[in-house]
């Protein structure tokens, strides 16, 4: 997609340019984790010990209070789904070692919510098969992808983000009893999702 400046009526192509390495789009987004991602930053680099070796990219909490995992990779060719995943299970299986992390880093006041921990993966871009194999797994991912221009301006676009989340007890209305009604499970129809059959004319104009 090109970008342009205008000065004085006049246009201005500005070219496409890339982050001289992973760690420095790591660095920005974590500066700017909450206005780029609405993610409250917690830690960087964070260990899973020596069972489990490895390293998550950025850990936070949004603004539910779920936790959150951000990985992100300077291309689109190299195999963040999979790293991600792993983190993710991880993730669940040691909610302790999170907890002590977010409430130092955040309060011990902080409340988290455990029923849906997001993964964010951030990347220049992602196939077709990509978006296919995170639909099927049925977690709680999102895919964004990212084109640097210059030195000043960032284009952030999130090209996949789970629709099927149930919505918590709490935002459920009660149904008693005796109105003999079967459970069924409630989903929540995102934005990408109204937009996803809709054609490149729509899209743009939207």
């Amino acid at each position: 997609m090109p970008l342009y400046q205008i000065k004085q009526q006049k246009t201005f192509q500005i070219k496409p340019d890339s982050f001289k390495n992973e760690k420095e789009l790591q660095n920005l987004f974590e500066a700017n984790l909450e206005e780029l991602l609405g993610v409250r930053y917690v830690a960087s680099e964070f260990t899973t010990g020596d069972r489990q070796r490895g390293r998550i990219d950025t850990l936070g909490v949004d603004q539910d209070g779920t936790p959150v995992i951000v990985e992100y990779k300077k291309t689109g060719k190299e195999n963040v789904i999979n790293q991600g995943l792993f983190y993710l299970d991880w993730l669940v299986d040691h909610k302790g070692d999170f907890t002590l992390a977010a409430q130092g880093k955040l309060g011990k006041d902080i409340e988290i919510d455990w029923s849906a921990p997001r993964l964010i993966l951030v990347a220049e871009s992602f196939s077709e098969y990509d978006k296919y194999a995170v639909n099927r797994i049925g977690a709680n991912i999102q895919l964004w992808t990212y084109r640097k221009y210059g030195n000043e301006y960032l284009f952030l676009e999130s090209i996949f983000a789970t629709t099927n989340q149930k919505i918590s007890k709490k935002d459920k209305p009660e149904i008693k009893e005796e109105d003999n009604q079967e459970d069924v499970e409630e989903v929540l129809y995102t934005l990408e999702y109204h937009l996803d059959e809709k054609s490149k004319e729509v899209k743009n104009a939207f």
